[in-house]
Protein backbone atom coordinates (compact mmCIF):
# COMPACT_ATOMS: atom_id res chain seq x y z
CA UNK A 1 0.00 0.00 0.00
CA UNK A 2 1.34 3.45 -0.89
CA UNK A 3 2.11 5.84 1.94
CA UNK A 4 -0.19 8.87 2.38
CA UNK A 5 0.96 11.88 0.39
CA UNK A 6 0.99 14.05 3.50
CA UNK A 7 1.98 12.77 6.90
CA UNK A 8 0.16 14.21 9.96
CA UNK A 9 1.56 17.37 11.46
CA UNK A 10 2.37 17.96 15.13
CA UNK A 11 -0.89 19.79 15.66
CA UNK A 12 -2.89 17.05 13.93
CA UNK A 13 -1.51 14.18 16.01
CA UNK A 14 -4.37 13.65 18.43
CA UNK A 15 -4.66 9.90 19.01
CA UNK A 16 -2.40 7.84 21.24
CA UNK A 17 -1.42 4.39 20.10
CA UNK A 18 -2.21 1.46 22.45
CA UNK A 19 0.45 1.30 25.17
CA UNK A 20 1.81 4.72 24.29
CA UNK A 21 1.58 5.85 27.90
CA UNK A 22 3.94 3.11 29.07
CA UNK A 23 7.53 4.22 29.46
CA UNK A 24 10.17 2.47 27.38
CA UNK A 25 13.84 2.30 28.24
CA UNK A 26 14.61 4.82 25.50
CA UNK A 27 12.07 7.24 27.01
CA UNK A 28 13.78 7.07 30.40
CA UNK A 29 17.27 7.41 28.96
CA UNK A 30 16.46 10.34 26.67
CA UNK A 31 14.52 12.20 29.36
CA UNK A 32 17.41 11.74 31.78
CA UNK A 33 19.91 12.92 29.17
CA UNK A 34 17.79 16.00 28.53
CA UNK A 35 17.73 16.69 32.25
CA UNK A 36 21.50 16.36 32.57
CA UNK A 37 22.10 18.57 29.52
CA UNK A 38 19.83 21.29 30.83
CA UNK A 39 21.41 20.97 34.28
CA UNK A 40 24.69 22.04 32.68
CA UNK A 41 22.84 24.84 30.90
CA UNK A 42 21.42 25.95 34.26
CA UNK A 43 24.92 26.12 35.73
CA UNK A 44 26.11 28.33 32.87
CA UNK A 45 22.93 30.43 32.96
CA UNK A 46 23.40 31.10 36.68
CA UNK A 47 26.80 32.59 35.91
CA UNK A 48 25.34 34.67 33.09
CA UNK A 49 22.41 35.84 35.23
CA UNK A 50 24.74 37.24 37.87
CA UNK A 51 26.11 39.59 35.23
CA UNK A 52 22.95 40.17 33.20
CA UNK A 53 20.81 40.82 36.26
CA UNK A 54 22.77 43.85 37.42
CA UNK A 55 21.64 46.21 34.62
CA UNK A 56 18.05 45.27 35.49
CA UNK A 57 18.29 46.51 39.06
CA UNK A 58 16.51 49.72 38.06
CA UNK A 59 13.27 47.68 37.94
CA UNK A 60 13.70 44.34 39.80
CA UNK A 61 10.49 42.64 38.53
CA UNK A 62 11.91 42.62 35.00
CA UNK A 63 14.47 40.08 36.18
CA UNK A 64 11.70 37.57 35.61
CA UNK A 65 12.79 37.69 31.97
CA UNK A 66 15.78 35.58 33.00
CA UNK A 67 13.62 32.73 34.30
CA UNK A 68 12.59 31.14 31.01
CA UNK A 69 15.71 29.01 30.64
CA UNK A 70 14.87 27.16 33.87
CA UNK A 71 11.52 26.14 32.40
CA UNK A 72 12.89 24.66 29.19
CA UNK A 73 13.67 21.06 30.26
CA UNK A 74 10.11 20.30 31.32
CA UNK A 75 8.50 21.71 28.20
CA UNK A 76 11.09 20.25 25.81
CA UNK A 77 10.86 16.79 27.40
CA UNK A 78 7.08 16.89 27.26
CA UNK A 79 7.10 17.83 23.58
CA UNK A 80 9.70 15.22 22.71
CA UNK A 81 8.84 12.18 24.85
CA UNK A 82 5.08 12.83 24.97
CA UNK A 83 4.53 10.75 28.12
CA UNK A 84 2.94 11.77 31.43
CA UNK A 85 5.73 12.56 33.87
CA UNK A 86 8.37 13.44 31.27
CA UNK A 87 8.26 17.16 32.05
CA UNK A 88 8.56 16.57 35.80
CA UNK A 89 11.31 13.98 35.43
CA UNK A 90 13.50 16.11 33.15
CA UNK A 91 13.02 19.29 35.15
CA UNK A 92 13.86 17.60 38.46
CA UNK A 93 16.96 15.92 36.99
CA UNK A 94 18.12 19.26 35.58
CA UNK A 95 17.74 20.89 38.99
CA UNK A 96 19.65 18.06 40.68
CA UNK A 97 22.52 18.30 38.20
CA UNK A 98 22.58 22.07 38.65
CA UNK A 99 22.89 21.56 42.40
CA UNK A 100 25.73 19.07 41.98
CA UNK A 101 27.55 21.57 39.75
CA UNK A 102 27.31 24.24 42.42
CA UNK A 103 24.00 26.08 42.08
CA UNK A 104 24.08 29.25 44.20
CA UNK A 105 20.50 28.58 45.30
CA UNK A 106 21.21 25.48 47.38
CA UNK A 107 18.87 22.54 47.99
CA UNK A 108 15.71 24.56 47.34
CA UNK A 109 16.53 24.24 43.64
CA UNK A 110 15.27 20.63 43.76
CA UNK A 111 11.88 21.90 44.91
CA UNK A 112 11.94 24.40 42.05
CA UNK A 113 12.75 21.68 39.55
CA UNK A 114 9.84 19.59 40.76
CA UNK A 115 7.37 22.48 40.81
CA UNK A 116 8.47 23.80 37.40
CA UNK A 117 8.15 20.34 35.92
CA UNK A 118 4.69 19.87 37.38
CA UNK A 119 3.75 23.29 36.02
CA UNK A 120 4.75 22.27 32.51
CA UNK A 121 3.04 18.91 33.03
CA UNK A 122 -0.23 20.73 33.66
CA UNK A 123 -0.14 22.24 30.18
CA UNK A 124 0.20 18.81 28.57
CA UNK A 125 -2.43 17.37 30.89
CA UNK A 126 -4.94 19.99 29.79
CA UNK A 127 -4.61 18.64 26.24
CA UNK A 128 -4.73 15.05 27.56
CA UNK A 129 -1.27 14.46 26.06
CA UNK A 130 -2.82 14.33 22.59
CA UNK A 131 -1.57 17.53 20.92
CA UNK A 132 2.01 18.72 20.70
CA UNK A 133 1.95 21.70 18.35
CA UNK A 134 2.30 25.41 18.95
CA UNK A 135 -0.81 25.69 21.08
CA UNK A 136 0.33 23.03 23.53
CA UNK A 137 3.91 24.32 23.62
CA UNK A 138 2.69 27.80 24.53
CA UNK A 139 0.16 26.46 27.04
CA UNK A 140 2.77 24.30 28.80
CA UNK A 141 5.16 27.26 28.86
CA UNK A 142 2.50 29.49 30.42
CA UNK A 143 1.59 26.99 33.14
CA UNK A 144 5.29 26.38 33.85
CA UNK A 145 5.90 30.12 34.10
CA UNK A 146 2.99 30.56 36.47
CA UNK A 147 4.20 27.71 38.66
CA UNK A 148 7.66 29.17 39.23
CA UNK A 149 6.19 32.66 39.68
CA UNK A 150 3.87 31.41 42.42
CA UNK A 151 6.76 29.63 44.17
CA UNK A 152 9.03 32.68 43.91
CA UNK A 153 6.34 35.01 45.21
CA UNK A 154 5.44 32.66 48.04
CA UNK A 155 9.00 32.11 49.25
CA UNK A 156 10.78 35.35 48.46
CA UNK A 157 8.43 38.13 47.36
CA UNK A 158 5.16 37.96 49.32
CA UNK A 159 2.81 40.87 48.68
CA UNK A 160 3.69 43.62 51.15
CA UNK A 161 4.59 47.27 51.28
CA UNK A 162 7.98 46.30 49.86
CA UNK A 163 6.47 44.16 47.09
CA UNK A 164 3.02 45.61 46.24
CA UNK A 165 0.93 43.61 43.79
CA UNK A 166 0.66 46.14 40.96
CA UNK A 167 4.22 47.41 41.27
CA UNK A 168 6.15 44.17 41.72
CA UNK A 169 4.06 41.00 41.72
CA UNK A 170 2.12 41.45 38.48
CA UNK A 171 5.08 42.70 36.40
CA UNK A 172 7.23 39.86 37.75
CA UNK A 173 4.66 37.23 36.81
CA UNK A 174 4.19 38.73 33.34
CA UNK A 175 7.96 38.89 32.75
CA UNK A 176 8.43 35.29 33.86
CA UNK A 177 5.56 33.95 31.76
CA UNK A 178 6.74 35.93 28.71
CA UNK A 179 10.25 34.55 29.13
CA UNK A 180 8.86 31.03 29.48
CA UNK A 181 6.72 31.38 26.36
CA UNK A 182 9.63 32.63 24.27
CA UNK A 183 12.32 30.25 25.53
CA UNK A 184 10.53 27.13 26.78
CA UNK A 185 7.60 27.31 24.36
CA UNK A 186 8.87 28.79 21.10
CA UNK A 187 12.57 27.88 21.27
CA UNK A 188 11.70 24.56 22.91
CA UNK A 189 9.40 23.44 20.10
CA UNK A 190 11.81 24.68 17.43
CA UNK A 191 14.56 22.66 19.12
CA UNK A 192 12.47 19.49 19.11
CA UNK A 193 11.56 19.99 15.45
CA UNK A 194 15.19 20.66 14.53
CA UNK A 195 16.22 17.41 16.22
CA UNK A 196 13.42 15.59 14.41
CA UNK A 197 14.73 16.76 11.05
CA UNK A 198 18.11 15.19 11.80
CA UNK A 199 16.53 11.78 12.28
CA UNK A 200 17.75 11.61 15.88
CA UNK A 201 14.19 11.20 17.17
CA UNK A 202 13.17 8.27 14.97
CA UNK A 203 12.27 6.25 18.07
CA UNK A 204 9.73 8.87 19.12
CA UNK A 205 6.44 10.07 17.73
CA UNK A 206 8.01 13.55 17.70
CA UNK A 207 10.46 12.31 15.09
CA UNK A 208 7.91 10.50 12.93
CA UNK A 209 5.49 13.36 12.38
CA UNK A 210 5.81 15.97 9.67
CA UNK A 211 7.58 19.18 10.81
Amino acid sequence: MAEPAVRPSYAETTERAPGAVRWRTVDIVVTAVLGVAFGVVFWAWNLFSEVAGTPLDFFPPIKGLLNGVFLMPGVVAGLLVRKPGAATFASTIAAAVSLLLGSPYGGIIIVYGLVQGLGGELGFLLTRYRRFGWGTAILAAVTAGLSTSILDLSLYYPVSADYPFWVFTLPYVLATVLSSVLLAGVVGLLLVRALARTGALSSFAAGRTRV
